[in-house]
């Protein structure tokens, strides 16, 4: 999920491509933005990228 968060995907998007709800998408994306520390999916993204993690 986080590669898909990290190429700019919708929550919308993100679940269509996983066959989930987006309201299980905006919870897994609101985890994410909790253990990455950041307030947003931006700085998500750059974190990923910055920790080699997509």
């Amino acid at each position: 999920m986080l590669r898909l968060l990290a190429s700019g995907r919708t929550n919308r998007q993100i679940a269509g491509e996983l066959y989930i709800s987006a309201k299980t998408v905006s919870t897994h994306v609101s985890n994410i933005l909790t253990k990455l520390a950041v307030p947003g999916r931006v700085q998500a993204a750059t974190a990923a990228h910055r920790l080699n993690l997509v």
